[in-house]
């Protein structure tokens, strides 16, 4: 494997998904490579980004499918969706809501980003249906499923990336009752990985799309810059700054400017959208859920992570993703678990929802290159 890029600039990670545009990203050096990394934790510093070149030995055989896509992408529309059903699922006690559709073909489990739930992948799951059994899941704390708040509880923390994982897992044992093929999109990314870490027996395949590059995390910081995060942490998550500001942004106003930001075709962003993503945010126990995620700054890297999968991993970015810089994202197609760096062009950080056709017929090629590889696991075995 040739060594990767000694030192990226990048911008801050996606705190524009939040804060104020008068807000601007910070920038700086990043050793993507067994190095400690460090991103300073400042909000005042222009936005730069630098490029590398990477070999170009993993972006072909699907780069070839999405040109093909941008000439015939309406073609899928002859056919109409397969009907889609909503569901919960008592998990630990809690409701969670997914959604399923198809009955027939390699099962696959469509996992949300932050501030998202699975009405996001609404573009993708009937479509998908066709050949495939496919599940799209809230994970705790979004979407319809309980937001329990875990100091109530008398826990420090809840919203974990390890929590989630283990949602998934669960959730292919009780409800799938079969492996799945886990489509990521954003810190459903992390998700995913840290799922097929955790139970590697479950996990068929893994399909990220714009992964989030957590340049937040605290091993991302300098040292000295470490006690100014806590310290903002703090004043969000143990003050009444965190709820106003909150609510300050749960409006249908910022949430339109919000993914005007991140969508490259800002045409996509439709008043269902902004309702699909304001309303879950505005029931009782949102903002607590949103505030205990920003201050976690813990848990595992995309880059810790990879190493570790067994399974087959794809990566497709969105290049015009202002929150993940597709320059840091191409530095994941070094590691040996990828087979595939996808570049989708004139896209944002949420390709499923912006370009479906381009995403759909990738994920249908990625599960049947795979599905025959790996054979199910019999209900018995779960």
């Amino acid at each position: 494997m040739n060594t990767m890029a000694s030192s990226l600039t990048v911008s801050m990670y996606k705190l524009d998904l939040w804060f104020p545009k008068t807000i601007k990203r910070t920038s700086s050096s990043i050793p993507f490579n067994n190095q400690t990394r460090h991103v300073p934790f400042q909000f005042l510093i222009s936005n730069t980004a630098s490029r590398f070149s990477l070999p170009n030995c993993k972006f072909s055989i699907s780069n070839s499918l999405v040109d093909n896509c941008l000439v015939h992408g309406d073609a899928h529309k002859s056919t109409p969706p397969i009907e889609v059903k909503t569901s919960t699922w008592n998990w630990r006690d809690y409701s969670i809501r997914y959604q399923y559709s198809g009955s027939s073909g390699p099962a696959l489990l469509l996992v949300h980003g932050f501030g998202a739930n699975s009405d996001h992948w609404r573009k993708n799951i009937g479509v998908l249906a066709e050949g495939h059994r496919v599940y799209s899941i809230d994970l705790i704390g979004y979407g319809y499923s309980d937001k329990p708040n875990p100091r109530e509880l008398g826990l420090n923390s809840l919203y974990t990336f390890e929590t989630w994982a283990s949602q998934l897992n669960d959730f292919c044992t009780d409800v799938v009752k079969d492996q799945a093929f886990f489509i990521c999109n954003s810190i459903g990314g992390v998700v995913g990985l840290q799922a097929a870490v955790m139970k590697p027996e479950i996990c068929r395949g893994i399909f990220l799309l714009n992964i989030s590059l957590r340049m937040l995390h605290i091993k991302k910081q300098p040292w000295y810059g470490r006690p100014l995060i806590k310290s903002f942490q703090s004043l969000l998550r143990n003050t009444g700054v965190g709820k106003f500001f909150y609510k300050a942004v749960a409006t249908p106003d910022s949430v339109k400017n919000i993914l005007c930001q991140c969508y490259n075709d800002t045409s996509q962003v439709t008043d269902e959208l902004v309702d699909i993503i304001l309303r879950p945010g505005l029931e009782p126990g949102a903002a607590d859920v949103f505030l205990e995620f920003i201050c976690y700054s813990g848990g595992p890297l995309p880059e810790e992570l990879l190493p570790q999968v067994k399974c087959p991993v794809l990566v497709a970015w969105g290049e015009k993703d202002p929150w993940e810089p597709i320059d840091l994202g191409r530095a994941y197609a070094e590691f040996d678990s990828v087979e595939d760096f996808v570049v989708l062009p004139n896209v944002g950080h949420c390709p499923q929802d912006e370009a479906p056709h381009l995403v759909n017929p990738l994920v249908a090629s990625f599960v049947a290159r795979h599905a025959a590889r790996s054979a199910s696991l019999s209900p018995a075995a779960f």
